[in-house]
């Protein structure tokens, strides 16, 4: 049951190409954005660390400002694989030391997947929140999806990885995190 478990202090927040030229072809785009907004705020408060990488940024542009804008004090990583396990990201998360990693980001089946694979097969714990990516196409987001549970990961959403890291109610971050999922 470990690989379904989930604490604040083992967790790192990995979200993945929300970039400017992306998200307008993304049908669910702002759903992710939002989903993401609402983990980066939680994962903030609690003192987790955050990465985002971001795909040839000279072509798909920043992250998107209403993503980036919650992003100070985390880490930004430019890559050209479609894979954010780079070895910048390697090196980040071994400065870390946690080895549960929650997903969020563009796209499903390209380098949400391919990020997640690597992860994987380095030894991370993967938790992939399910409202927090997307792909252009329907076809496509369930296949990665599908692909990535085959492999192992946790295939969850942002809801139950929320309150699974809080554990309790009545708290005031319970009470936090019910205001921004409403």
């Amino acid at each position: 049951m470990e690989k379904y478990c989930l604490n604040g202090e083992e967790a790192v927040l990995m979200a993945i190409d929300i970039q400017e030229r992306l998200v307008p072809s993304m049908k669910y785009g702002e759903k992710v954005i939002q989903n993401t907004n609402i983990l980066i705020s939680i994962m903030k408060k609690i003192g987790a660390p955050i990465i985002a990488t971001e795909q040839y940024p000279k072509g798909l542009g920043k992250t998107v400002s209403d993503v980036s804008s919650n992003l100070e004090g985390s880490l930004t990583i430019e890559k050209s694989t479609f894979s954010g396990f780079t070895s910048e990201v390697t090196s980040a998360l071994q400065g870390i030391g946690r080895k549960k990693i929650i997903i969020t980001g563009m796209e499903t089946h390209v380098c949400v997947f391919q990020t997640v694979r690597d992860l994987l097969s380095q030894g991370y714990q993967v938790f992939v929140a399910s409202d927090a990516v997307c792909s252009r196409t329907k076809e496509n987001y369930r296949n990665g999806l599908s692909l990535m549970s085959e492999m192992g990961a946790v295939i969850s959403n942002t809801e139950t990885l929320l309150f699974d890291i809080l554990k309790q109610s009545g708290t005031p971050l319970f009470k936090e995190l019910s205001k921004l999922i409403k």
